[in-house]
């Protein structure tokens, strides 16, 4: 995925308020100049842990809506060895596009693809299905995906950043969908390139750790893709090792 809006570079000050960040520009641009510190909406509702201290470098978008109060975005940080995409917005996309350019192979041989799918009182990141129609295909896989950010010990990347009961929800629907005879798959978007495999947060959320390896032992697959990560775009670049 590359981004279509102008990608500004300026470093983060401080991150508030769950959607708010401050940023010191290192360039001009349009009325704002070198120097300026903006406010910018940062798309993450988790702790960000790991993925930010004061005067890391930073990029962000700008996007001209004039619905818009805050123009511009935080698309990612750099820690100085990579560059870390903080925007939970865009994990889902770059899964698709990801799915359809043949990168997550675990995932091919489908003939349809239908992102947001309502599964009772919840929805679903993606459904791959076979037909022209996913409600009378016969052959289904649900994936749910998470963004993973957080930096853990021995060169893991885990996940959650925070205790999340709606991460433990979605776990016991995946076991439902599999209980019922279609396939479920959890994938985990790693947008950080100084880890090498990926594990559940024990420490932060031990239900959530607990209720991962259940659903692999009961079928569910659980698959960790990890990035390519620079403000030129995000793209999913690898397979990682899954370590429950």
């Amino acid at each position: 995925m590359q981004f279509e809006q102008p990608i500004i570079r300026g470093k983060i000050l401080k991150r508030y308020k769950r959607f708010l960040a401050d940023i010191q520009l290192d360039e001009d641009f349009n009325e704002h100049k070198k120097g300026d510190i903006i406010t910018v909406h940062t798309a993450n509702t988790g702790s960000m842990k790991t993925c930010w201290e004061p005067n890391w470098d930073s990029a962000l978008s700008f996007h001209d809506n004039p619905k818009r109060k805050l123009k511009f975005s935080l698309e990612m940080t750099n820690n100085g060895d990579t560059w870390i995409g903080i925007n939970t917005s865009l994990p889902n996309k770059i899964s698709v596009e990801a799915i359809e350019d043949g990168t997550i192979s675990e995932l091919q041989g489908y003939e349809g693809i239908k992102p947001e799918i309502k599964i009772g009182q919840s929805r679903i990141d993606i459904l791959l299905f076979d037909g022209e129609n996913h409600k009378k295909a016969t052959r289904k896989c649900f994936v749910e995906v998470k963004n993973v950010t957080m930096l853990g010990e021995n060169g893991a990347a885990i996940f959650p950043d925070s205790v999340s009961e709606r991460g433990q929800k979605h776990l016991r629907e995946l076991m439902d969908i599999h209980s019922s005879g279609d396939r479920a798959c959890m994938l985990y978007i790693v947008q950080r390139q100084d880890v090498e495999y990926f594990s559940p947060a024990q420490d932060i959320d031990p239900e959530y750790a607990r209720l991962l390896r259940e659903a692999s032992r009961k079928g569910v697959e659980v698959l960790a893709y990890m990035c390519d990560v620079n403000p030129s775009g995000v793209k999913v670049m690898k397979a990682m090792e899954v370590r429950l």
